[in-house]
């Protein structure tokens, strides 16, 4: 971090990398996964998570995007984000994430083969 940084900007910034460490774990990341999806190193994420480093502005749209929160909920402007107890939703969450980028002729195929084990499960 740059000497010339305020001290309310270096409270921000180890805030901030402590909510992304926070949701990214909750996604079920690592931070050798989260860095591959944006691109960067892995010491990158490590130094953001650990409030030693600035994030360009033009990456938080998509780390918000890569955990599925918005920015709002990134920067903490919504409290119950993070629940508290980590359950199997964040794995069923994370592979809704993966199907929904997917084509979508394949989301249909996901989709028919989800409803006939829905189905099935449910005799």
């Amino acid at each position: 971090m740059a000497a010339s940084i305020s001290s309310e900007e270096q409270v921000f910034m180890m805030t901030l990398g402590q909510r992304i460490s926070a949701l990214r774990k909750h996604a079920g990341l690592t931070q050798a996964q989260l860095a591959q999806a944006l691109n960067v190193s892995q010491q990158a994420v490590q130094s953001w998570e650990a409030g030693r480093r600035r994030i360009q502005i033009s990456v938080l749209p998509e780390i918000a995007k890569l955990l599925s929160v918005s920015l709002e909920e990134l920067f903490g402007e919504e409290s119950d984000t993070i629940p508290r107890k980590r359950g199997p939703a964040s794995r069923l969450e994370q592979q809704i994430q993966i199907i929904s980028q997917l084509p979508r002729a394949k989301q249909k195929l996901v989709s028919e083969m989800l409803d006939a084990v829905i189905a099935q499960a449910q005799q």
